[in-house]
């Protein structure tokens, strides 16, 4: 292990309790669980360490050891409710590994579970450009977003419709091209990629210099429908992270 991949952990968040999919984190995607996935992502990483689950469920410990990742820990209730925040894992987890393992590493990768169809070599460029950016707090992922908000409108209490944007001096500028507009990018689920250092010091988990990180769309999992377009999806195309899922499992088995 190279001294500069033994600074990178990836941690993958999954809490048991999600209330639009029961049981979303290890639902089944051409016949693997969900956060196999980005287990595989990370562990095919070039450039992390360690791969580890935080989860208050033992049977998704159990399911995230059979495909390769490390669960050292099971994450304590008061930080896997409906309204914990990321940074109440990611600050336990690091608190964890700092005084039972006395490691902290420089930088965390936070694969969420609900994002499946990554390929390693994002991350791996995700961690590369972060790394040789010294001013960045954080990377997080963008893509390009369909559509601009600078044409939406907000409605008063009457229901009359007004621009955003009312410092805009130009006539009725919701009514312009999009082009007329600078491009705006959404976050999605891909990757972060979080300053260790940044995360511990300040009460901010990305901080004020986010470096962002341009994605193709990835398809996410937040409904039922979505689940149907991930399974079309990983039925109709040769995606390069379902073989390595498959090897993974076999890995796990035969650790055990």
């Amino acid at each position: 292990m190279t001294e500069a991949k033994s600074e990178v952990y990836c941690l993958i968040p999954a809490r048991s309790g999600s209330k639009g999919i029961p049981g979303k984190n290890i639902v089944m995607l051409k016949g693997h669980p969900l956060i196999a996935y980005s287990i595989a992502a990370a562990l095919a990483s070039s450039n992390i360490s360690r791969t580890i689950v935080s989860t208050d469920s033992e049977d998704i410990a159990n399911i995230a050891k059979s495909y390769g990742a490390e669960v050292p820990f099971i994450r304590p209730a008061e930080f896997a409710t409906d309204f914990s925040t990321d940074r109440d894992f990611l600050v336990h987890a690091i608190n964890w590994l700092e005084e039972h393992e006395n490691t902290k590493p420089e930088y965390i990768v936070h694969l969420r579970p609900t994002t499946p169809l990554r390929e390693p070599r994002v991350v791996d460029d995700a961690i590369r450009q972060i790394r040789e950016n010294s001013l960045a707090t954080s990377l997080r992922s963008v893509h390009l977003a369909s559509k601009t908000p600078y044409k939406w409108f907000e409605m008063d209490n009457s229901g009359y419709l007004k621009g955003i944007r009312p410092d805009d001096p130009r006539p009725e500028y919701y009514n312009l091209p999009r082009q007329s507009f600078p491009p705006v990018y959404d976050p999605n689920g891909y990757v972060d990629v979080l300053r260790v250092s940044q995360l511990m010091n300040t009460s901010s988990v990305h901080g004020e210099a986010i470096l962002g990180f341009i994605t193709p769309y990835c398809h996410e999992l937040d409904s039922q429908e979505d689940l149907l377009l991930l399974n079309y999806l990983t039925e109709r195309q040769s995606l390069p992270i379902i073989p390595l899922v498959k090897n993974n499992l076999l890995y796990g088995q035969t650790k055990e």
